[in-house]
């Protein structure tokens, strides 16, 4: 069995082990782990906090990964060796959740961690262990609307914009979220934390 050692910055929670509920959610940025951290329920949901681009670990060596200061502490954090010897029952979490902010150096973050599992750890994903979180990008208000809607993409933002007001009279308006940390607490919580309510795509080998 791996040894843990704990990373400096990982919020971790009470329960742990893959029949557990114990999730891991990896946030881009101190500020979207620190927003995260105060709405999860922290006996089962760990947040751990990356900063900048992750490795591109397909072709990296195994040295170099251990290495890199956040998928070091990935790994320091889940308890486990990697390669070959990756075990799903040495995995201190039963599930692991990507959560980036939705714009292009966001998805980017979240495809090389993404490469990264696959790579190193692709029986989480064979499990059906791997979960990447849509946050909305941003809400459309309106004086006619109850409650703002939210819209994963621009795309999306301005087909719900149609379907609301197809006459354009209602003054509808986008407003683009800055991040993760720029959402409301309860939208936070409700589309990117609640695991009954949250916005979640289950990776699988053929998405890597």
């Amino acid at each position: 069995m791996a040894l843990y050692q704990q990373p400096i910055k990982l919020a971790d929670c009470e329960v742990h082990g893959v029949g557990s509920d114990a999730e891991l959610f990896i946030v881009e940025g101190d500020s979207a782990a620190g927003a995260v951290d105060r709405m999860r329920d922290s006996r089962f949901q760990a947040v751990l906090p990356i900063q900048g681009k992750p490795l591109n670990a397909i072709k990296a060596r195994e040295k170099a990964v251990r290495e890199n200061p956040f998928l070091g502490a990935t790994i320091d954090a889940m308890g486990v060796h990697i390669g070959d010897q990756f075990s799903l029952q040495d995995c201190r979490y039963g599930r692991v959740l990507l959560l980036c902010d939705p714009d292009a150096d966001g998805i980017h973050c979240a495809t090389l961690l993404l490469l990264f599992f696959y790579r190193w750890m692709k029986p989480l994903l064979d499990a059906q262990k791997l979960f990447i979180i849509r946050p909305p990008l941003m809400q459309i208000v309106g004086e006619s609307l109850q409650a703002p809607v939210l819209a994963l993409s621009e795309e999306e933002g301005h087909r719900m914009i149609k379907s609301i007001d197809p006459t354009g009279t209602k003054q509808l308006t986008k407003q683009r979220f800055r991040g993760l940390a720029s959402l409301p607490s309860q939208q936070l919580h409700r589309t990117c934390i609640d695991p009954t309510t949250r916005f979640a795509d289950m990776m699988s080998a053929r998405d890597a």
